[in-house]
């Protein structure tokens, strides 16, 4: 088969399968309510006791507290991640809170807050 043909099948194929994924909702974000939280957190650290949850009004972002100190969760996808917050810093950003995470699997993380949101996740957030 000729280059250009395979070619154009490839990118063909992936844009068909991009635009299907699309179409049937696989392409939007996870919306965290705090009992949703509550569940995606236990999915990644399943041996915590959840305290607290705090959602952002966004709904893509969560704080949650539990008897191992407090953590970072949000949507990456459909899908969430959930970050322990051990070891980080916070820094502002024009859309809320930048959380840089010194590790080098998961560096950074930008959560949307309103000015309100990102004062009450601040001191949330700040060490004990």
């Amino acid at each position: 088969m000729p280059l250009d043909i395979l070619l154009v099948l490839v990118v063909g194929g992936i844009a068909g399968i991009t635009l299907l994924l699309h179409l049937t909702g696989k392409s939007r974000l996870c919306v965290l309510t705090p009992d949703v939280a509550r569940s995606e957190w236990l999915r990644h650290a399943p041996d915590d006791t959840v305290v607290d949850v705090t959602v952002a009004r966004d709904a893509h972002a969560a704080l949650i507290r539990t008897d191992n100190g407090s953590g970072l969760l949000w949507s990456f996808g459909a899908d969430t991640v959930a970050r322990p917050l051990l070891d980080f810093d916070l820094v502002e950003h024009p859309r809320g809170l930048e959380v840089q995470f010194h590790d080098f699997g998961t560096p950074k993380a930008i959560i949307h807050l309103d000015d309100l949101e990102r004062r009450h996740w601040q001191h949330l957030m700040e060490p004990a």
